[in-house]
């Protein structure tokens, strides 16, 4: 998350030096090298350190609804502008020693956004990890979910002005979970693994039975690597990155498709693709991500399901995303500008059919003065309902203007 390293050097077995601060808070926030500059460090001894961070988006949003038709039953002509911030972390990391080390966060999002202050402060992050080498490293306590690539990007890091709101998040869990997880680099952290088990869902009053949830993925970098746990929505033009990745996650018996009758029990799987690349040219730095999803839980959210499985247990869907990033400066600070498209489909049938199903286009820029420690970033987008729910305005076409600065400390 930094570009400075927040840790000493140290070695560990294979011959491998690594910068142990580029380990730790990359594993999970989605952060790696070339980002942001960290806050104070303490040492102790040759090899345990402590470094405190402080992390904020603070956005203002414009969002107007409009009713399918004129005469729909509930005017919904209007508009909200919302002050808020969007993130607002605080963590502690470090190292015990060359081996062992930990990761903690702080955080109470969306803080003032429709109405909604003083947001409770949780934990949304705390894990150890355990560095054997670079190709056996281990991740274990709350931390983010494995499967998809933009859910691992940084969240302080991304290329658009924020990671999709639907189809990177999984049913079970959202974008954390508790667990552990065996991950590493091999052959020049060409190619990188990652086997993770945990919780996912966990709810044994109204699940067949509770079996861990297993979820793999396994990258190939054809030109740079991206060597940490977690990525970046963009390097700012320091790397040469083309990154291919695959991923399944699976979970027995998560739920009944007959739950009055407790019965037919049914497994979640769901698997995504996807596609990162980076290239700085002497006109500027071209990125380009795509990344398709599917989430499959046996049909049974159309059956008869226990009322708390979400239905995003039936989805699938896609994003594009695109940036343009001038040379050289613009005044103080690195303009770019970027564009993105998503479609997400809920596979539901009778009343509900095509009723959730979306489109998201929108496009925007990034002014960093600091690299992502500090900038402004200001995006428009155009969300259409094919299938307009004509009394709810949360499933209906709308326009949506953000302004957000962000600091990292």
């Amino acid at each position: 998350m930094q570009k400075s390293s927040k840790f000493a050097l140290g070695s560990v077995p294979g011959g491998r030096r690594f910068l142990a601060r580029a380990i730790v808070p990359a594993l999970l926030i989605g952060c790696s090298a070339g980002t942001a500059v960290a806050g104070p460090t303490l040492t102790f001894g040759k090899e345990g350190s402590v470094t405190l961070s402080y992390l904020t988006q603070m956005w203002t949003q414009y969002r107007s609804y409009s009713g399918p038709t004129p005469t729909s039953s509930v005017p919904n002509d209007s508009g909200t502008t919302q002050f808020f911030l969007r993130r607002n972390r605080f963590n502690i990391s470090g190292q015990f020693n060359n081996y062992l080390g930990f990761y903690t966060q702080i955080d109470a999002p969306n803080d003032g956004k429709f109405g909604v202050a003083n947001k409770g402060v949780f934990y949304r992050d705390a894990y150890l990890t355990f560095d054997y080498s670079d190709a056996i490293r281990l991740i274990g306590g709350k931390f983010k979910q494995t499967f998809t690539r933009e859910n691992l990007e940084d969240c302080f890091g991304p290329l658009t002005m924020d990671r999709s709101e639907v189809i990177s998040y999984t049913p079970f869990g959202g974008s954390r979970d508790d667990g552990i997880a065996l991950w590493g680099n091999l052959h020049n952290a060409m190619f990188q693994y990652r086997i993770m088990v945990a919780n996912g869902r966990n709810n044994s009053a109204v699940m067949p039975k509770h079996l861990p949830r297993i979820t793999a993925r396994f990258d190939v970098s054809l030109l740079e690597p991206e060597y940490a746990y977690g990525y970046e929505g963009t390097y700012l033009g320091t790397k040469k990155v083309l990154t291919i990745g695959l991923a399944y996650d699976y979970q027995k018996d998560v739920a009944y498709a007959d739950y009055p009758a407790r019965k037919d029990p049914v497994s979640y799987k769901a698997w995504t693709a996807d596609l990162f690349y980076e290239h700085p040219f002497s006109t500027g730095t071209y990125t380009f991500s795509t990344a398709y999803i599917h989430y499959d839980t046996g049909n049974a959210i159309n059956r008869h399901p226990d009322p708390s499985l979400p239905v995003n247990t039936q989805l699938s869907g896609y994003y594009v995303k695109a940036a343009y990033m001038l040379p050289s400066k613009v005044g103080i600070g690195r303009l770019q500008f970027f564009v993105r498209h998503e479609q997400w489909n809920y596979h539901l049938t009778g009343s509900r059919s095509g009723l959730y199903n979306a489109r998201w286009n929108s496009g925007g820029v990034n002014y960093y003065i600091d690299g992502q420690n500090l900038k402004i970033s200001a995006a428009f987008a155009r969300v259409t309902y094919p299938h307009q729910a004509p009394t709810s305005p949360a499933l209906q076409d709308y326009n949506q203007a953000t302004l957000g600065v962000q600091m990292i400390f």
